[in-house]
């Protein structure tokens, strides 16, 4: 039986037969999304985007880390967003996950550490306020006026936005 890699290679094989030439490398909205690597949220369709007019930028969580502001560091100042969506999920991994048990569990199954915070949040409005604040107080981006934040609704589909 094939893997998972392989039908996705088989599906890139044949949508490269309906390529219609490459792109340019600046998003023409100007625009970076961050939001969780959740497979239900698809960015495109949620916002009416097509290939080029964004960032899509992804981790678990949506949650701005130090890796997660590095790439919007590059993204706005080699090319050129100026804008930020934060999106976090109803129904997220994180929200109430018990770290302390998981890192217990690495360690118990590794005998290593993880090095890392995986971001476990109690509540998910606040995590949403919280990743906003990070993005609008980083010294380091040259936008940090346009940068809201938001709920994507993985049961309704519906996106509402949190207040900072």
């Amino acid at each position: 039986m094939d893997s998972a890699i392989d039908q996705l290679l088989l599906n890139a094989a044949a949508k490269e037969r309906h390529f219609t030439g490459p792109r340019a490398w600046i998003p023409s909205m100007h625009v970076a999304v961050v939001t969780c690597m959740d497979s239900r949220i698809d960015t495109f369709r949620i916002f009416g985007l097509d290939s080029g007019q964004a960032h899509i930028l992804r981790n678990a969580g949506g949650v701005a880390t130090d890796d997660m502001l590095r790439s919007l560091v590059l993204s706005q100042r080699l090319l050129q967003t100026r804008e930020v969506i934060l999106v976090h999920h109803t129904n997220c991994g994180l929200h109430n996950l018990d770290e302390h048990a998981l890192r217990a569990e690495i360690v118990r199954e590794t005998g290593q550490e993880p090095p890392y915070a995986f971001g476990s949040f109690p509540d998910l409005e606040e995590a949403v306020r919280r990743s906003v604040r990070r993005v609008r107080e980083h010294a380091l981006l040259p936008h940090r006026d346009h940068v809201r934040g938001f709920v994507y609704e993985v049961e309704t589909g519906r996106l509402r936005e949190v207040t900072v």
